[in-house]
């Protein structure tokens, strides 16, 4: 199986077509869940793409919605062994976020908004391990490292030679203030950002504390975008036990404004290199 190949879009461009096929038959997920003998909540995690689909799965579904086309089962049946492929991810083992890595490796852009912290594909190593450190206290030693390193390995999408990821990333002035480690990690974290805020494909903005009450006051949140048009763009919100995908259009079209007003309210570029640079500096006092 080529290597490029990702899990995490195959299960959810899957998921898609098979809800298309499902709608296209006029039935409820809970209609094929009882025609199935299975639970309601199965076929929905099938369709959202958060679930393995197996062959058998997509025979059974086909079966169901009366696909005649041999060739689109047996596209289908491709694509469910393809998303049953491990991405790079998988060799750290149990990561808790591992259905954002698929979709943020395959997507073409990111917009996020981080209110507390550095973003994690603009950290440094240093910042990174004080940060799972603070955040996660009884965390052992080992799975620090891993986290570290998966943190690492993500960001080989914006340092890519060819088609590196578009970022654009809204920070509060919180996440420069906060010190996470020690003064030197922040100064060499805040001169970090700045070099990469030089990059074409990398935008960074401040929103600073004057700015008074704003559109993100909400929480953290990222909207991915993916070069393929039969891929929804997806907005994560990342929270401590489960996280949540919104693929609605009318979620991401209103979290798609939200962020046009955070840019607007946040300082423009220069401004935010000059605010970055001036922080980096009270940090080497």
């Amino acid at each position: 199986m080529a290597s490029n190949v990702n899990p995490t879009v195959r299960r959810r461009r899957l998921g898609q077509e098979l809800r298309r096929l499902r709608e296209l038959k006029g039935m409820t997920a809970e209609e094929v869940a009882e025609r199935l003998l299975v639970s309601q909540s199965k076929i929905s995690r099938l369709e959202n793409g958060r679930r393995s689909i197996s062959q058998r799965d997509v025979r059974d579904l086909c079966g169901v919605y009366e696909v005649e086309d041999q060739r689109v089962v047996e596209s289908l049946m491709e694509m469910a062994r393809d998303s049953r492929q491990q991405g790079w991810w998988h060799a750290f083992g149990d990561i808790p976020y591992s259905v954002y890595i698929g979709l943020e490796t395959d997507a073409e852009s990111l917009r996020v908004y981080e209110p507390q912290l550095v973003t994690g594909l603009l950290q440094t190593r240093a910042y990174a391990e004080a940060l799972v450190q603070g955040a996660l206290p009884e965390t052992s030693a080992a799975d620090i490292e891993k986290r570290v390193q998966v943190r690492m390995r993500r960001q080989e999408r914006i340092t890519a030679e060819h088609t590196p990821l578009r970022l654009w990333v809204v920070l509060d002035e919180a996440a420069l203030r906060r010190l996470v480690g020690s003064r030197l990690v922040m100064r060499e974290q805040l001169e970090y950002l700045l070099e990469m805020s030089q990059q074409p494909h990398i935008t960074v903005q401040v929103l600073p504390f004057e700015c008074g009450a704003h559109p993100g006051l909400n929480g953290q949140y990222a909207i991915l975008e993916f070069a393929d048009a039969a891929d929804s763009s997806v907005v994560y919100l990342e929270g401590v036990t489960s996280d949540l995908y919104l693929e609605k259009a009318h979620d991401v079209q209103k979290y798609a404004v939200m962020y046009e007003h955070l840019r607007a309210q946040s300082l423009n570029v220069e401004q935010s290199r000059q605010f970055i640079a001036d922080a980096a500096k009270e940090y080497a006092r």
